[in-house]
């Protein structure tokens, strides 16, 4: 099964090898499924898009018509989005806001942010106290809290950031205190708008249903206990993208179906999810070009033009990033042209580390030097967390492409 999109396909092939690598955007394919996703939510659920995931323009713009807004997670990305998608809305949230940040997101007006500490509550408070003057909006707040949840519910999770030892939000008494502040109307220049959660990442619909259940059940209590109301409750993104099977995608239809179960079970706050790479991996791909196949101690290798100072995914995540070969029949140089002879081989890039490998074991009878491949799945957490700069190789082009047009940057 092809991972291509048409538009894709045609694309790699017509690039000209001084065009690559190049970073290749489906801009309908993105639209479609964020449309498909938006449409499996229940009304009842918002939707924001964490911006970390893929910061590009075009895709931050691409995505307002099926958001509720974005969520941020410092200065710059705050600084970006906002003059990405103008005034909708957003969420500051992360760890470690610093004083000038949360003066700006303030200056920028943004309208939640996710407070990660007592510290940091108090340093809004203070920051609010300052800005009264310019604004008459008191800042919405949500306290970002680690809920104890069930052993087995962060099992299968790529990424923890709860449940465990973490430098991410608040536990049950630390929250419960900064609660208890709004409560005895003690920060009268903010307003409470409920509760944050984001535990895991990588969790499959059925893990991630579980987990928010667990979330929710314990934001009511502690809400409860502290005597406050919740008028919203975000329980976070992280939906899982498979990278050893990328052709199945995150059961998105159940998991609509369970969170609008669970807005029936725990009535009262607006739900809301942040999912990031979940809306973008699969609009993403990366282009290259082989430069030269070799063979070591029994395996054969395929060096490409790029590498994972280009797209970091397979390096930062241990896993090898789904891969599909455009035979190119012309061969411009007098030399025999380099050859697989097995059936398998690993792509690796031009870096000099041997950590810089996009795939292993790929299956490619046949592959020559000069042939293309593609990357899939290379939408989100791909050229934007990348090591730009080890080496100084020139950086990838971008095309993003609709429907009989490609518009080119980079």
């Amino acid at each position: 099964m092809s991972l291509l999109t048409g538009a894709v396909r045609d694309a790699a092939r017509a690039l000209s090898p001084g065009e690559l690598p190049c970073y290749l955007y489906d801009m309908d394919a993105l639209e479609q499924h964020a449309a498909a996703v938006r449409a499996a939510l229940p009304p009842s659920v918002e939707l924001y898009y964490a911006a970390k995931a893929n910061p590009e323009r075009e895709v931050l713009r691409a995505l307002v018509p099926y958001t509720d807004g974005f969520e941020v997670s410092s200065g710059g990305e705050l600084a970006h989005v906002r003059g990405a998608v103008g005034s909708r809305p957003l969420a500051f949230g992360g760890p470690g806001k610093t004083p000038e940040e949360i003066a700006a997101a303030l200056d920028a007006g943004v309208e939640r942010f996710h407070v990660e500490s007592l510290h940091e509550l108090r340093l809004l408070a203070r920051l609010v106290g300052r800005h009264r003057e310019r604004s008459a909006n008191r800042p919405k707040v949500l306290i970002r809290f680690d809920p104890p949840v069930k052993a087995d519910a962060l099992a299968d999770s790529v990424l923890a950031m709860g449940g465990r030892p973490t430098p991410f939000g608040m536990g049950p008494a630390e929250a419960a205190e900064a609660l208890g502040r709004f409560a005895r109307g003690e920060l009268p220049d903010l307003e409470l708008a409920g509760l944050h959660a984001h535990m895991a990442s990588g969790l499959d619909a059925e893990a991630q249903l579980a987990l928010a259940e667990q979330v929710v059940a314990e934001a009511h209590a502690l809400a409860a206990r502290c005597g406050v109301a919740l008028r919203e409750l975000t329980v976070g993104g992280g939906m899982a993208v498979d990278y050893t099977r990328p052709e199945e995608c995150f059961g998105w239809a159940s998991f609509g179906a369970g969170m609008a179960r669970l807005a029936e079970r725990f009535p009262g706050p607006a739900l809301r999810i942040e999912p990031g790479r979940a809306l973008t991996a699969y609009c993403g791909w990366y282009a290259t070009q082989v430069l030269d196949v070799k063979r070591s101690h029994g395996e054969e290798f395929a060096v490409v033009r790029g590498g994972t100072h280009h797209l970091r995914t397979p390096a930062a995540k241990g896993h090898d990033q789904p891969a599909e070969v455009l035979p190119v029949a012309d061969w411009e140089h007098p030399p025999p042209r380099p050859e697989v002879r097995g059936d398998r081989v690993s792509f690796t890039g031009q870096l000099c580390t041997p950590k810089d490998v996009l795939a292993r074991g790929v299956p490619a009878p046949g592959l020559r030097a000069g042939d293309r491949v593609v990357f899939a799945l290379a939408g989100a957490y791909a050229w934007n967390i990348s090591h730009h700069d080890f080496l100084m190789h020139p950086p990838p082009a971008v095309r993003f492409l609709r429907a009989g047009t490609a518009d080119a940057s980079g």
